[in-house]
């Protein structure tokens, strides 16, 4: 059965695989959620551990393991903390990305489901298992939701900081999933618990992006850029966002490295990037959390002569930092629109870049409940107001159980009920996120590691894989790298570790 491996890419065969086709406007998309767990109704109580070792049983059983990758190409383990963590299969597309991400909950959902059972003949009847999907807890712990981005390897850490950075913290207006913190309401979940700009650490201090160099694609080419500021989303729209329109800022950046231009993004970066990160969740208006630059002059300069200017002699606020890279952006997609949209054909950036110029426009001018069906942290204030407009002396308890309720996915009162009535924007249906949950994109490697592992289990044989290599290891072992993540082609070495497996024979969801 399989076990996993886990490898970078500096140690790889000296081999080299040259994708020159892929030097425009392509992209690999990835989400790894960590999710938290609880159970009530237990009559001995249930710990985390407890709860996540019944989770993964049927995956340990199978894997021999807390770690395995699944048939659509994801990875599922069990993380320090007892967090179930899943990461998407390789995507090309933002919309994949997405349709892989939602997988991961009803995968979560189907493990919780099978440890309730489990659990129910020593704890009774009543015990029900809670998986969350946010990144804190109401005792104070933090959680992670890690985007990846594959990016060409001569984008700097420098440009990353200075020009990157800004638009990740000040994206949180719209990609932030709310909490009720002890000192009221924030935008981000993140935010309080995130403590430098960019490092390599991860548990030490907590980076808005993390440096590990870990491409796992040809190192000479690419680098992975590890984001760790993010929320976890429940909002399709809002994971939709950040990835697509992320993506066309690092499009950005990487276009004027290759012409040996300026982005014009630099005039945006922060004297104190943790300071604003934490200022702009406080600051629910969008009115009040004015933002030190590096250099401000450079930034006046240049959005007063893109024909926008709305710091009135003052430092930005987050919203003029997003409207200063919104116009960027739309200055380049005049310009290259046409090759950005046929390298990811499956999202409609137009419908993005309108989306986007939209909600900011709401924002600034104070409508921000027109959001509440796209944006989680203005639902779930929405839902707050409400709850203390029908009894203003709701208790904090009932607020924080409404707070938590929103980001289960196996009870899914809250969120789940917006979605049902039409409350909440759906951009993925039921059928696609069942595909997802089968299937790996069928642009990335993802789709031959998905069917590697398909063919295995449904052999019975012993195997192993991580995200750059598949190893059989009977009945004789064979070994194959996979280091291009674009590359879908079924070569003879790969038709042959199939051949060695047999004739495939249907298999049920395993997971």
């Amino acid at each position: 059965m399989p076990q996993l491996r886990d490898s970078g890419s500096r140690g790889m065969d000296a081999r080299k695989v040259r994708v020159p086709q892929y030097e425009g406007f392509h992209r690999i998309f990835g989400i790894e959620t960590e999710y938290g767990v609880s159970a009530t109704g237990a009559r001995n109580g249930c710990t985390a551990n407890r709860i996540a070792t019944a989770m993964f049983r049927p995956v340990v059983s199978r894997s021999r393991s807390t770690n395995a990758y699944l048939p659509n190409g994801s990875r599922l383990y069990l993380d320090v903390g007892a967090h179930p963590e899943y990461a998407t299969a390789e995507a090309a597309d933002p919309r994949d990305a997405l349709a892989q991400d939602l997988a991961g909950e009803r995968i979560m959902r189907r493990l919780a489901c099978g440890a309730r059972a489990r659990l129910r003949a020593d704890e009774g009847e009543a015990v029900r298992i809670h998986v969350f999907k946010n990144n804190v807890d109401h005792a104070g712990h933090s959680f992670g939701c890690h985007e990846n981005y594959l990016v060409r390897r001569f984008v700097s850490l420098e440009a990353v900081e200075h020009e990157l950075l800004p638009f990740l913290i000040t994206r949180q207006l719209y990609a932030g999933a709310g909490r009720l913190a002890a000192q009221g309401f924030e935008i981000s979940q993140r935010a309080a618990y995130v403590d430098e700009a960019v490092s390599s650490a991860t548990t030490r201090a907590r980076p808005m992006v993390n440096t590990r160099d870990e491409p796992h694609a040809d190192p000479d080419q690419f680098r992975r850029l590890h984001v760790i500021i993010g929320d976890s989303n429940r909002s399709q729209f809002a994971t939709m966002m950040k990835l697509a329109v992320t993506h066309l800022v690092l499009c950005v950046i990487e276009n004027a490295i290759r012409e040996g231009s300026s982005s014009g993004l630099g005039v945006c970066a922060l004297a104190d990037p943790a300071y604003a990160n934490r200022s702009i969740s406080r600051d629910l208006g969008c009115r009040e959390s004015r933002l030190e630059l590096c250099d401000p002059e450079a930034f006046r300069m240049s959005s007063t002569a893109m024909g926008y200017d709305g710091t009135e002699g003052r430092g930005p606020l987050a919203l003029d930092i997003q409207f200063y890279y919104l116009a960027v952006v739309e200055a380049f997609m005049d310009r290259h629109g046409e090759q950005v949209q046929a390298a990811a054909p499956h999202t409609d950036y137009r419908w993005v870049l309108d989306q986007w110029r939209a909600l900011l426009e709401a924002l600034r001018s104070g409508r921000s409940g027109v959001l509440a069906d796209r944006v989680d942290w203005i639902a779930k204030y929405e839902l707050i107001r409400a709850l203390r407009g029908r009894d203003h002396r709701v208790a904090r308890a009932r607020l924080e159980q409404m707070d938590l309720g929103y980001h289960d996915v196996v009870d899914d009162a809250v969120y789940g009920s917006l979605l049902t009535h039409g409350a909440m924007m759906s951009l993925i249906d039921r059928r696609g996120i069942d595909d997802a949950m089968d299937h790996a994109p069928h642009d990335t490697r993802a789709a031959l590691r998905g069917e590697f592992i398909r063919r295995a289990l449904s052999e019975g044989v012993e195997f192993s894989c991580d995200w750059t290599r598949l190893v059989l290891s009977s009945p004789e072992r064979r070994e194959i790298t996979l280091l291009n993540p674009f590359g879908v082609e079924r070569t003879e070495q790969y038709e042959d570790i199939l051949a060695m497996m047999g004739s495939p024979r249907p298999l049920d969801r395993p997971i």
